[in-house]
């Protein structure tokens, strides 16, 4: 990259995204269209004929979609945009090779915006990126800042017929608001004016690199947003400049609640934020359930405070936030009364937050959970086990499919029968049953009146639509 050309002729050439309707690569997309440039792509699972829908509306919107064989690729100007795991084997990356053709990744590109806005605003951790992004720029967006927002999930408050899959929001350039990923080490590449740290545990790298990594990034940030409740981000406070803290629990986080006012409801909740600056006190009704969701709004008031939105104000918009597509996303309730919730957990922390969510208040949950790939399940296999036999109780169900799997020479020796087992051992109860088809039935079989039945797995669109055709078939 020592050969990158300035952000101005690098916005004025015409970009191609290998992959451009993955959760990443779409929202960049719609961003530099938004802002006048020309942008062509490629995606294998339009060439699959998989999520048409997704597709259609892109070419609604005037984005011009090639087969993923090269053909898109017809000029050295053109920069591919592709994320580091596509291979140069790709036909894209081939003939971008070829051409001479700069090539970027989503990281990238992304921090190229972020660092030349007026403001970047990072949501970094483990665990809450793409709904705190969304609701810090809910936030900023009802408060009139026009902030541009880059998102990994479809924000509700921003879709339309138009823009069916609105995971960015195309506003002015003084504000950008994008989520940033420890998980490749991009995090090192972004420069914010304000960095939100959520919490810091194991998930795709060790907790030394981890540390070194959010702590850089805190050091990097004008203001830092750090979670109090975390004492593995709060032990990081001392790499930041100048702070605001966050936390449910930690009676010193500046930005907190009033204890005893939290009332938790199945769907929503409610609870008195208190902004121990001023000791001013402002009720929140938050459409979303769970504890986790609470600590969220706090970190999205805590970042838009550092942007200077006064508390009130940000309270006040977080009551009309309409959550994000997948995330705890509740498709509906059928006339015998099942609910079924669509939802994007696929770490064992998502999984546990989720569980618990439900877990606090009656109703049998029945859990299906289909992993995204054989490499993950190995990695992780055992603490998903833990967390489903522990979250859940004797009357809960859990069924896994195998995992999704687009070719490859993954080794796929150890698939979903493990994490049953696993389950089993540890005193819960499971069921493999190999295909989507046969879990739905199978569901529908079993589910009873008062019934939660919650659709779990990442990066696979045809998951929400699997959780309507299933309510569809609800009594």
């Amino acid at each position: 990259m020592s050969d990158m050309p300035t952000p101005d002729e690098l916005f004025a050439r015409p970009f191609f995204f290998c992959g451009i309707g993955g959760s990443g690569m779409l929202p960049l997309a719609q961003i530099l269209k938004g802002r006048g440039c020309t942008v062509e792509g490629s995606d294998r699972s339009h060439d699959q004929r998989r999520t048409p829908d997704k597709f259609a509306a892109l070419e609604q919107q005037g984005f011009m979609l090639h087969p993923q064989d090269g053909s898109g690729i017809v000029s050295a100007e053109q920069i591919l945009v592709a994320s580091a795991a596509v291979e140069d084997t790709v036909p894209d990356a081939k003939r971008a090779k070829e051409l001479g053709c700069l090539r970027l990744t989503r990281a990238e590109l992304n921090s190229i915006l972020f660092n030349t806005s007026g403001a970047g605003l990072a949501v970094a951790g483990t665990s809450g990126k793409s709904t705190v992004t969304g609701m810090l720029g809910w936030i900023l967006h009802a408060c009139g800042r026009e902030p541009t927002i880059m998102n990994g999930a479809v924000m509700k408050n921003f879709v339309s017929p138009e823009r069916p899959y609105a995971s960015a929001v195309v506003g002015g350039q003084s504000l950008f608001v994008s989520e940033v990923d420890e998980s490749d080490g991009s995090i090192a590449l972004y420069r914010p004016a304000v960095g939100v740290l959520l919490n810091v545990s194991l998930d795709h790298k060790s907790m030394e690199e981890l540390r070194q990594l959010f702590g850089d990034y805190l050091s990097r940030s004008r203001i830092a947003v750090i979670n109090a409740d975390d004492p593995e981000a709060l032990a990081l406070l001392p790499h930041a400049k100048e702070v605001v803290t966050f936390g449910i629990e930690q009676e010193k986080a500046q930005i907190g609640v009033v204890p005893g006012s939290i009332a938790e409801g199945p769907m929503r909740q409610a609870a008195l934020i208190i902004d121990r600056h001023d000791g001013s006190e402002h009720a929140l009704t938050l459409d979303l359930p769970g504890r986790h969701n609470l600590s969220n709004a706090l970190a999205a008031i805590a970042g838009a405070t550092a942007a200077g939105i006064p508390v009130a104000k940000a309270v006040a918009a977080l009551a009309g936030f309409a959550g994000l597509a997948r995330r705890f996303d509740i498709i509906g309730t059928s006339a015998s009364g099942i609910t079924v919730i669509d939802d994007f957990g696929h770490n064992p922390e998502k999984c546990a937050a989720t569980l618990r969510t439900l877990k606090a208040h009656p109703g049998r949950v029945l859990a299906f959970f289909q992993p995204h790939g054989y490499g993950p399940l190995r990695q992780m296999g055992e603490e998903l086990a833990e967390t489903f036999a522990h979250e859940l109780d004797d009357g809960d169900r859990v069924i896994l499919c195998d995992p999704v799997y687009f070719g490859g020479s993954v080794d796929r020796s150890e698939g979903s029968e493990r994490i049953v087992r696993l389950i089993e051992d540890a005193g819960g109860h499971a069921e493999h049953i190999p295909t989507r088809e046969a879990v739905g039935d199978r569901l529908a079989e079993i589910a009873q009146p008062g019934d939660r039945i919650v659709i779990m797995g990442a990066r696979d669109d045809t998951l929400s639509g699997f959780a309507r055709s299933l309510f569809d078939r609800l009594p």
